[in-house]
């Protein structure tokens, strides 16, 4: 079986930074498409922007930085298709529903934890929720 449209899910964190050069072999080994994907979690911001307007456009900038930066190390690796995703919502949602269906995913790759450890702890971590919830493959990367 070969993977043809590969979601790697990536937030700046340590573990997105595992998934990421994962998802760069798998990528060339089965010369597929590597979508690019970074949720911008706005309910952590939602009630603080009412104080800070540029909250949203400062979570947009980083998100652009971050794929930027994604795109020409996979670049550089070797890859040539890829494609950036940026979403708005919960990543728990987003990535398992949306972006996979948008870009016909057949593998999901992200790390095993992320940046947002309170909200791991109280209920339950991104990974396991796009395992749980996603119709194509799944690989956590530890």
């Amino acid at each position: 079986m070969e993977y043809n449209n590969i979601i790697v899910a990536v937030d700046g964190s340590e573990a997105a930074e595992k998934a990421f050069t994962k998802s760069i072999d798998i990528a060339k080994r089965n010369n597929a498409r590597l979508i690019l994907a970074h949720v911008v979690d706005s309910r952590t911001f939602a009630t603080a922007e009412t104080y800070d307007r540029t909250l949203a456009e400062r979570a947009e900038e980083y998100a652009k930085e971050l794929l930027d930066s994604y795109v020409e190390n996979a670049k550089n690796a070797g890859v040539k298709d890829i494609v950036r995703c940026i979403e708005y919502g919960s990543p728990k949602v987003k990535i398992a529903k949306t972006i996979a269906n948008n870009f016909h995913a057949d593998l999901i790759i992200c790390g095993a934890t992320g940046l947002n450890a309170v909200e791991r702890f109280i209920i339950g971590s991104v990974s396991e929720s796009i395992t749980r919830h996603a119709t194509c493959d799944v690989l956590v990367v530890r």
